[in-house]
């Protein structure tokens, strides 16, 4: 069989194919520094817009509590009379200007859960809308419409609880475009051997927007008054998205200030690769992610799986399904497109994880998950930042063998942590962990 790249030698049987090229061979463009990129600033860009994003969502969880007449609440909370050590409400001196409505527990989760309904409408077509127009914009405005929407909220309030679950379902649709819009971005500008850090530190905004909006949104509850919470953030996210217009661009060809080498070392880096294809495996981990979570809870609520078995079964599909078909991928020869095929597939089931050990910090120890997670995520992180250096001293030619070696290395680390994970895990508050003043305490 002849190689298929000019230059090399023919040669037949097993031992030429396992010597040809992965990856169609290209002029390599020296890596260009990361500080003052023009990727890395998008990725800080990214960051304060999925901080703003989850702001703009979890807001409301706080600011319901000071919306709604207190009496109205107590009235239908049933557990008084079995904990009624925690029936009576705590009575703190703080701002109560703003206006209060009579809504009853179940209109409350109907208003928290609208959100939702309108955030699933738009995942799939924001991805194709993504691919067609761009990123840059759909994110923009997805983040601005939820703006938008949320600085009227307390106008919609006020009409009523219909015109409030409507408002909140536009928000969800909004926001549904934002992750696919992001992806389609990222498969212009992130080199295949950054991704994993610019990705990580573009979606880590969403986490510490929930983080701190939570307490600043009780802080703003308490000193002013609940009004403020959905205007102040509202006015966070016009002013992110003036940044977001100005200062990023949709590809690296059409940014006025990129260095030339960073320019092309991204776009030499992404010669070879279809650029939604590139995307494909980290949107579909991310759509995962979201069923796994309902199908997760279901089986807990609905079928009384106790929370162990949930997450032991989820950890093992999303750590040794990823591993089987990492391993695949590395024995298909040069078919590219089945390639692609398994390596969607083995990051898309990676999605389990997130209600398999991923959560498992909130099952033992609620009151310390924090740290807990901080702790992990250091760990976390270290493969991030050596697994490229290791990758790459390992294929120094890019041939199918040396990716062979690697791939069967990453599923190892899989399947043994995914092992490990089930024979130790515990799906209980840990006695360590108990704490009254958390409320954890069995």
């Amino acid at each position: 069989m002849r190689s298929p790249i000019g230059g090399l030698a023919s040669s037949d049987g097993e031992e030429g194919s396992d010597r040809t090229p992965l990856l169609q061979s290209t002029p390599r463009v020296e890596a260009a520094p990361a500080c003052c990129s023009a990727r890395y600033n998008l990725a800080v860009l990214a960051f304060f817009g999925f901080f703003v994003l989850y702001a703009l969502r979890v807001n409301l969880s706080v600011a319901l509590v000071d919306m709604v007449d207190s009496n109205t609440t107590s009235a239908d909370n049933r557990t008084s009379k079995e904990c009624a050590e925690h029936s009576a409400p705590i009575k703190v001196l703080h701002n109560q200007t703003g206006k209060r409505y009579q809504w009853d527990a179940e209109t409350q989760g109907w208003i928290l859960g609208s959100f939702f309904y309108g955030y699933i409408i738009t995942q799939i077509p924001g991805g194709y809308i993504a691919s067609k127009v761009g990123g840059k914009l759909l994110l923009g405005f997805g983040i601005l419409g939820t703006a938008i929407f949320t600085l009227f909220t307390p106008i919609a309030a006020d009409f009523g609880v219909g015109a409030l679950i409507v408002l909140r379902a536009l928000e969800g649709l909004g926001e549904g475009v934002t992750f696919p819009a992001m992806h389609a971005m990222w498969s212009s500008w992130a080199p295949p051997l950054e991704r994993s850090k610019l990705l990580s530190i573009s979606y880590a905004g969403a986490q510490l927007g929930t983080v701190i909006s939570l307490p600043l949104s009780g802080i703003i509850c308490f000193y002013m008054d609940w009004t403020y919470v959905f205007y102040l953030f509202g006015i966070v996210g016009i002013i992110w998205f003036i940044l977001w217009i100005f200062l990023v661009s949709e590809t690296p060809e059409t940014h006025k200030t990129i260095s030339r080498h960073e320019k092309e070392y991204i776009l030499s880096s992404l010669k070879n690769q279809n650029g939604l294809l590139s995307a494909l495996p980290y949107f579909g981990c991310w759509l995962c992610m979201i069923l796994s979570g309902q199908a997760a809870d279901n089986l807990r609520a609905k079928w009384n799986y106790s929370t162990i078995c949930v997450r032991r079964v989820f950890s093992l599909i999303g750590m040794i399904g990823p591993a089987v078909f990492l391993v695949a991928a590395g024995f298909i020869g040069c078919d590219y497109s089945l390639a692609v095929a398994f390596l969607t597939i083995s990051t898309t089931l990676g999605g389990f994880c997130s209600s398999g050990f991923s959560i498992n910090h909130l099952d033992i120890a609620p009151s310390y998950a924090g740290i807990l997670l901080g702790i992990t995520n250091t760990f976390a992180t270290i493969p991030g930042m050596v697994g490229p250096v290791i990758a790459k001293s390992l294929t120094p030619d890019n041939t199918i063998r040396e990716w062979q070696t690697v791939f069967c290395i990453a599923a190892a680390i899989n399947v043994f942590g995914a092992i490990f994970f089930s024979l130790f895990a515990k799906g209980e508050v840990q006695n360590w962990a108990l704490d009254d003043r958390h409320g954890h305490r069995n």
